[in-house]
């Protein structure tokens, strides 16, 4: 019930849609109650002899019968579609909210999460909603109103008939609620074997050049058939349990029926039960056993469905651990005055990968992190643009500690170019403007110059309307780094973020990226990642960083000259260099 109510707010906005269409489903059950009644009417004319008033009767009643059955086709309409179109509303206004809850989380939630059950969760299980709504609850409704107004008509006409009428009821419903207890656990492992099987072959259609590259297509056709199996395997499980209640709820209203038959034949014979009564009975009968049938498929989607909005609820219940306070202010226009107070961070407690880090960045300075990898330098541009909280210590821009202020407003003062660059498909302009939509082509043009890929571009048969492809998989891992390069500078903001932005090029474009990062020195912040320290020779701040701590600080010229890790990196970078040549 708590999971049904929390369905039932979500439809909130739709009730009054929900309400026509149950308006439309009632008028609709009043008409097919009235039919048999008609009939009814006509057989008792018959079997009391025709005459000329009798014909006229039958035709009155026969055009009733028509006009009954015109207005049943326009109401059956809109007890059809009103309910859809509300649900179907309702299946894009919870997909949208699960997409934006999603969108929300801090990257601590993505470490664990696969993206085809993320995606399973936001198409498939919300699509369950639909179910819920446009057929459980009013099938439910009209098989509830129907048996009522049967069981009532039908003990007006005989009682006596009508009880014996009643007696497979209570083995349907025993029946029914062990196929509860049973099938719904099974539909939970259906969806959530669906959820799987989208996250390998999701993985599999973004990893197909690695597939095969190392031959490995029929290991992965393997794994993709073993999920598949197990989602057959659970749902001919759910599907065997309702195979057999199906036939069972027939047998049991089949006897009902025979029943019903042979003792209304019996007070026929004996108490003189009028042939019309018969007749009327008999008709009722298959209204009164039809939502009775239904049970055993309202019985299957309703589990199904509910196993479905459980997956979606659970999303939705989940919290993010990076979050704007309640009071939390936007963050003013800001010079880039960057400062790490005493900041320690863990992704897993125990495990440090930060500690004690502090310093300072000035504005227009350039500040270079170094080190061997897995030290944490990726780990604090991601604190500086707060997409982690850190552990201990405070990061404060312009002196607003970032725990104060808002996440946007943050982050629209900040450029990034992270070391894994993903481009999204669409043209080569369209990802450059990506940050500002409504940049000029003049602009577009001048960032492409800044990061070097200018003339790449120019060479392409498409220019700038070049499709790149999904992640950019038409573009060499240059291009697609100075593309990002291009967005970043792009964006004008006062704070600029580089991981390895110079990783995938080679020496000259490395030297045309090096000119363009240093004409952008001066004008704002700039904390750079560097691998090859030829990039950032020529930063204000060095830190030098090992086991998650600052060892070594300075210019380049300073560390160079210090026994250390700096030096150390520099002679094997220069001796690299000289293999190379």
């Amino acid at each position: 019930m708590k999971l049904l109510w929390r369905i039932a707010k979500e439809a909130k906005r739709y009730k009054g849609l929900l309400f026509l269409g149950g308006l439309a489903t009632l008028t609709l059950i009043v008409l097919n109650l009235l039919a048999p009644q008609i009939l009814r009417e006509m057989t008792g004319i018959v079997s009391g002899g025709m005459d000329q008033e009798g014909l006229s009767e039958i035709a009155r009643l026969a055009l009733m019968l028509l006009g009954l059955y015109a207005a049943r086709v326009v109401f059956r309409f809109f007890a059809s579609y009103i309910p859809h179109k509300a649900a179907w509303n309702l299946v894009q206004d919870v997909r949208m909210k699960v997409y934006n809850h999603i969108q929300g989380f801090s990257m601590k939630f993505f470490h664990d999460k696969q993206t085809g059950d993320l995606m399973s969760r936001t198409i498939n299980d919300t699509a369950t909603f639909e179910l819920l709504y446009a057929h459980i609850i009013p099938e439910t409704i009209t098989n509830v109103l129907t048996l009522i107004g049967v069981t009532i008509i039908l003990f007006s006409i005989n009682p006596s008939l009508a009880l014996m009428t009643c007696i497979p009821i209570p083995f349907i419903l025993i029946s029914g609620r062990i196929l509860m207890k049973k099938v719904r656990p099974q539909f939970r492992k259906v969806q959530k074997s669906l959820a799987e099987l989208n996250s390998r072959l999701q993985d599999n259609f973004s990893g197909v050049q690695e597939i095969q590259a190392f031959c490995k297509q029929e290991e992965e056709s393997q794994r993709v058939f073993v999920k598949a199996k197990d989602y057959t395997t659970y749902m001919l499980k759910a599907l065997k349990l309702s195979a057999v209640f199906h036939p069972s709820v027939e047998f049991l209203t089949s006897l009902g029926t025979v029943i019903v038959v042979g003792y209304g034949g019996y007070l026929a014979f004996s108490a003189g039960l009028p042939v019309q009564d018969i007749v009327a009975f008999l008709l009722y009968l298959t209204l009164f056993y039809a939502p009775i049938t239904g049970l055993a498929t309202l019985i299957e989607n309703a589990q199904s469905s509910l196993a479905g909005a459980e997956r979606v609820l659970e999303l939705l219940d989940e919290s993010t651990t990076v979050a704007d306070k309640p009071d939390a202010t936007d963050l003013p226009p800001v010079k880039g005055h960057i400062t790490f107070e005493d900041v320690s961070f863990h992704y897993i407690d125990g495990v440090p990968v930060l500690q004690n880090i502090s310093f300072e960045a000035k504005p227009g300075q350039m500040i270079a992190l170094v080190g061997p990898t897995g030290v944490g330098k990726t780990t604090m541009i991601q604190l500086a643009a707060r997409f982690y909280d850190p552990t201990s210590g405070h990061i404060t821009v312009d002196g607003h500690d970032l725990r104060n202020v808002t996440q946007n407003s943050l982050r629209n003062q900040i450029s990034m170019v992270l070391q894994d660059t993903f481009l999204f498909s669409g043209t080569i302009a369209e990802n450059i403007a990506y940050a500002q939509p409504r940049a000029t082509e003049g602009e577009i043009h001048n960032a492409a110059k800044i990061a070097g890929i200018y003339d790449d571009i120019m060479d392409m048969p498409d220019g700038f309307a070049t499709q790149v492809g999904e992640r950019g998989i038409r573009l060499s891992g240059g291009q697609k780094q100075r593309i990002a390069i291009a967005r970043a500078v792009l964006r004008n903001s006062p704070i600029l973020i580089l991981d390895e932005a110079t990783a995938s090029v080679d020496m000259q474009t490395e030297a045309q990226i090096q000119a363009a990062i240093q004409s952008l020195s001066g004008s704002r912040t700039i904390i750079a990642i560097a691998h090859r320290l030829s990039t950032i020779r020529n930063a204000d701040l060095i830190l030098v960083l090992k086991e998650g701590k600052i060892v070594q600080q300075g210019t380049h010229d300073g560390l160079v000259a210090q026994p250390g890790v700096y030096q150390d990196l520099c002679k094997v970078q220069e001796q690299g260099a000289r293999l190379l040549t």
